[in-house]
């Protein structure tokens, strides 16, 4: 006959309702071994590599400002003016000079390298003496003197005479040619007809 009744504890377990703390104490919880000086090391490490990668991963995808303009070239900012003081050379003489403004409206500083014009009859000196330097806000004036290498063939009527102007910048080196208007036309036309008045000796190549 098999009897029913309440189930028995092995021999081996126990209710920790009712254990006794001697019971308790044969079976104590072991604490966690403390992390070596090698394991702190290498978790510091760790850590630290990963927010370094997290720190270059922000900086690449960071959002850029957009890059700033170049400048300006240079003949876009510099500017030749005609300002008169034109001398009147007499017959035979073989110099003559005249005033020019060189400005900037904006930019950074160009350099004035050279000053010339297209005739091979004339040659141009400059004082001040390039190279020299144009700001924005500081117009300087030059003083243009031509002389006459050959009267047989100077531009005695050209329309629209210009200079030849070498600027250079941060951005670029160029060649200009400024049209100085009609005044400058007039006079020029005026001086060179003075220095080689036209069915004379004076049209002779100079020595």
């Amino acid at each position: 006959m098999n009897a029913i009744g309440p189930i028995e504890p092995g021999d081996h377990t126990y209710d920790a309702r009712t254990a006794s703390p001697d019971r308790i104490a044969a079976h104590p919880v072991r604490p966690r071994p403390p992390l070596t000086r090698h394991r702190r090391t290498a978790l510091a490490l760790a850590i630290a590599a990963v927010v370094g990668a997290a720190g270059l991963s922000l900086y690449l995808t960071r959002p850029r400002p957009p890059a700033p303009p170049p400048p300006p070239y240079p003949s876009q900012t510099v500017s030749v003016t005609y300002k008169g003081d034109m001398t009147r050379p007499e017959a035979g003489d073989r110099t003559f000079s005249f005033t020019v403004g060189l400005g900037q409206d904006s930019g950074p500083p160009v350099s004035v390298r050279r000053i010339g014009q297209p005739s091979a009859a004339l040659s141009v000196t400059v004082a001040p003496h390039t190279p020299f330097t144009v700001k924005s806000g500081s117009p300087r004036t030059a003083r243009i003197s031509m002389h006459i290498r050959e009267c047989g063939n100077v531009p005695r009527n050209a329309g629209l005479p210009f200079l030849d102007v070498t600027l250079r910048n941060v951005r670029a080196k160029q060649t200009q040619s400024f049209i100085l208007g009609s005044a400058y036309a007039k006079d020029l036309s005026e001086a060179l007809t003075a220095a080689c008045p036209p069915n004379t000796d004076v049209m002779s190549k100079t020595p």
